[in-house]
């Protein structure tokens, strides 16, 4: 609560690969800013008539996907007040990566394991089944290594980027997974009151004299 009388309402975007961790953060991080909480995809979804609708229009029509994330993204940067889990859209285009400009940008970094585990365990619930095969799980870690390929350039460009492994790292955890949503929650505040405090400071070296 610090911090947030120095954001001035100025929204936060959370980008990076799609996990568990980032949508968790995302909502604590709301709460602690007294922010609300929005899922760029989950807008998408909804108006695509949830998930398997989302799909199937991103299969038949990406061009008209991504036309529809362009203007979820276009909505969100216009208000105030927000924490934003953006989902991969936000980073393919020069056009979506000025709409985040908006707010301040944050790229959560999970390791590709960690969002492949959470990715079958979301297949394993729709599908009805308690196991998954050791082909399925390298099939999603390539597809999911080729994607982050992709958007990496465009994660870089984040204000500031909060790294689970770099978390673990200093919290002198050997297990990845004793990292918590809350963890890596605080070092996201930490990050932002850092920007803040430079933006402050710029501020007031630009005042005349």
């Amino acid at each position: 609560m610090d911090i947030a009388p120095g954001l001035k309402g100025t929204s936060i975007f959370l980008v990076g690969m799609n996990s568990s961790m980032k949508t968790s953060l995302g909502k604590l991080l709301a709460d602690a800013l007294r922010y609300y909480y929005f899922d760029s995809d989950s807008l998408v979804e909804e108006a695509a008539a949830g998930k398997f609708g989302a799909k199937s229009f991103k299969e038949s029509d990406e061009e008209g996907f991504r036309v529809s994330e362009t203007e979820v993204l276009k909505q969100l940067s216009s208000m105030g007040r927000l924490v934003v889990c953006a989902g991969d859209g936000a980073v393919q285009s020069s056009t979506n990566l000025a709409l985040l400009r908006h707010g301040i940008s944050i790229w959560i970094e999970v390791p590709l394991e960690m969002v492949a585990r959470g990715e079958m365990e979301d297949q394993m619930q729709l599908a009805v089944t308690d196991s998954v095969s050791d082909s399925e799980v390298d099939q999603v870690l390539t597809q999911l290594a080729s994607l982050y390929e992709k958007m990496r350039g465009g994660y870089g460009t984040a204000d500031a980027t909060v790294s689970l492994q770099k978390i673990a790292y200093k919290l002198g955890y050997d297990d990845l997974n004793a990292v918590t949503a809350e963890d890596m929650t605080l070092e996201v505040l930490k990050e932002i009151e850092k920007l803040t405090r430079v933006k402050r400071m710029m501020e007031e070296a630009a005042k005349p004299f």
